[in-house]
This record gives C-alpha cells, sequence and structure tokens, in this order.
C-alpha cells in the first residue's frame, strides 16, 4: 500500500480545501475549532521548523501531515535525541477513512523521515482517540506515556528507526 502515498509539500494554493477538511465533523472532533486550527496551519506555512505536506493517493489528495523539529516547540515531551521530528495528521476526505490508509500513510512517511537520518518520531494522540492510536501502533510506534500540552492530555508515542 505504501506505493500509493505521495507526500506534496503544502502551498497557499492548497489552503481552501486544508480548511474544508479542519470544518468536517471527523476532523473537528479531534482538532477543534476550524478557524482555530486554520489559522495555526496556514500561519506555519512560514514556519522554518515545520514542514507541511498534503497526502495524496493514486492521485487523489485525501489527508494533511505535518512534521516539526521538536526542540522549536516548548512540547513538554521530555528529552530526546536532537533532531527528533514530531507530527501531527488528519484524514480529510471521508471515504478514506477506516480502510487502512491512515496506519499505512504514516508508516511510508515515517520510514522516509528515519531513512533520511531522523533519529526518532513523536506524536501526542487524544488517548481517547482509539483510531489515531491504533493507526500509530499499527506503524510501529509505541506508547510510552501520558504528557500534559497546550490542548490537555495526550499520550506520547515513539517510533525509533
Amino acid at each position: 500500500m505504501a506505493a500509493l502515498y505521495a507526500f506534496r509539500r503544502m502551498t497557499t494554493a492548497d489552503l481552501p480545501l486544508i480548511g474544508q477538511w479542519l470544518a468536517k465533523p471527523h476532523v473537528r472532533e479531534w482538532w477543534g475549532d476550524p478557524d482555530e486550527q486554520y489559522a495555526l496551519v496556514s500561519g506555519d506555512l512560514a514556519e522554518p521548523a515545520m514542514d507541511q505536506y498534503v497526502v495524496a493517493a493514486t492521485g487523489s489528495d485525501f489527508g494533511y501531515i505535518q512534521c516539526y523539529d521538536l526542540t522549536a516547540w516548548n512540547s513538554g515531551f521530555g528529552a530526546h535525541p536532537e533532531g527528533t521530528r514530531g507530527i501531527d495528521l488528519f484524514i480529510g476526505e471521508p471515504a478514506m477513512i477506516a480502510r487502512g490508509h491512515g496506519s499505512a500513510f504514516i508508516r511510508a512517511f515515517v520510514d522516509d523521515r528515519l531513512r533520511d537520518g531522523a533519529p526518532r518520531i513523536v506524536t501526542d494522540p487524544d488517548p481517547a482517540n482509539r483510531r489515531a492510536v491504533r493507526a500509530y501502533e499499527n506503524a510501529g510506534f509505541e506508547k510510552v506515556r501520558m504528557v500534559d500540552t497546550p490542548d490537555g492530555a495526550a499520550l506520547l508515542m515513539v517510533r525509533n528507526p
């Protein structure tokens, strides 16, 4: 399945699509207020420590993933090797949910980053988001511990090479 996925750098031209996805109930449930999230995501386009991608399968855009330098944010995740990256993501297209795409594209994306020298990738899903936790586990992440974030309690998950 991994060969199906393409990760295209997000540009301002993608913002209307991202805005539509953020407003969808299944995204809003975990990402929160769409207007607030849109402001953050669009503002991060100018952030050098943040890489943002639109995820496509067989030529159709269906999701978003951001990958950031963990040291650029006060994440509360504790000590990690220099160069550790954090990820956050969502599947925007409802028809792509619950079909195995989440764990498959996470694995493909993270495998690329680890091959390119990242020493570790971390993520912090809401522990109540069982679908996300399961997708990360299926992509090779391990549960580490609960952490406090600006958005509330989260489950720190780690993937090493």
